[in-house]
């Protein structure tokens, strides 16, 4: 049972993550300028972004099948963790202190939660 949840959980860390990516693949289209509003909608990025949106929102549905509700909150929270570090990577954008302070509270109840 608990590797079962385990198995299930690690699927829709997987889909959160993959929800991250997307919103970066958003983000970069977004910053673009484009001749017309059908190519600012029909673009790689975009096309591509909400395809990886739909195969995570399929992976969150088959793991909140087997996770519990009260973990899948905890788990989905991780989203703030990846986009921090992917806004790093791919924007250049600066990791203050609120949001170290931010990421280090997420992490300790994602711990607190896990012990109970």
């Amino acid at each position: 049972m608990i590797a079962e949840i385990t198995k299930y959980s690690c699927v829709l860390l997987l889909s959160v993550f993959m929800s991250a990516c997307a919103q970066v693949l958003l983000k970069k289209s977004a910053l673009k300028t484009y001749a017309t509003k059908i190519k600012e909608y029909l673009n790689p990025y975009v096309i591509t972004g909400y395809g990886i949106f739909f195969l995570a929102t399929f992976f969150s549905v088959v793991a909140y099948k087997k996770v519990p509700l009260s973990y899948g909150g905890i788990l989905e929270s991780t989203s703030l963790l990846y986009a921090t570090f992917l806004g790093k990577v791919f924007f250049h954008e600066k990791i203050n202190v609120r949001k170290i302070i931010a990421m280090l509270v997420i992490i300790l109840g994602i711990i607190i939660f896990s012990i109970k």
